[in-house]
């Protein structure tokens, strides 16, 4: 089901994910706008009550500027655009959304940003570290300057993760990443889809 940015009314979702590309605003900074659409006001109440919430890239912005996620998103430190294949290191398991990838699993993931460097202070991001939220990192290479080359986190429960690739590009044969069995062959998106059903099947 999709939801409009006016209206309060999440209608009876079971989970919420906020997509990428570009939002009205991101001119003055990348989803500083967004936050205040007004169904942002219904999804902090649903993700604060544990409602799964997925960020992805421009998603991702907004969910720091809602400050359901803490740091915040600038510019890549080249100043350029960047879309590539990214691989990544699936550091947390323990979300809703990647229950069902195995700790230390590396996968391929579309990326394409401008404003998706990950900063924060030296203590958030000790924070960040020490709680396990840090639940992807970039593996050989970083493509935006992230600090200590985190693609995404979680909140303290679980429920809110924000990272910048977009696995949603990646859940079909044909259209993704290459993958082991030849090009565009790659689904490692998927697997965010199937652990949020799961959790929300074991709820």
């Amino acid at each position: 089901m999709s939801l409009w940015h006016a209206d309060a009314d999440l209608r009876g979702v079971d989970a919420v994910v906020l997509p990428g590309g570009f939002s009205y605003g991101d001119y003055l900074r990348a989803g500083a706008i967004s936050r205040f659409a007004p169904a942002m006001d219904s999804v902090v109440d649903a993700a604060k009550g544990g409602m799964p919430v997925l960020g992805i890239c421009n998603g991702f912005q907004v969910l720091t500027e809602a400050h359901l996620l803490p740091g915040s998103m600038v510019k890549n430190d080249h100043l350029r655009f960047v879309c590539r294949e990214q691989v990544l290191t699936v550091e947390n398991t323990s979300t809703a959304w990647t229950n069902q990838y195995a700790p230390g699993q590396q996968i391929t993931i579309p990326l394409k940003n401008q404003d998706g460097q990950f900063v924060a202070d030296e203590r958030t991001l000790d924070e960040l570290e020490g709680d396990g939220r840090v639940v992807f990192r970039y593996t050989g290479w970083n493509p935006n300057g992230s600090r200590r080359d985190i693609a995404g986190i979680t909140n303290e429960r679980g429920n809110v993760v924000g990272l910048m690739p977009h696995p949603e590009h990646a859940v079909e044969q044909g259209f993704g990443p290459a993958g082991e069995t030849g090009p565009r062959a790659g689904t490692d998106g998927l697997t965010f889809f199937t652990s949020v059903l799961a959790s929300l099947v074991r709820a």
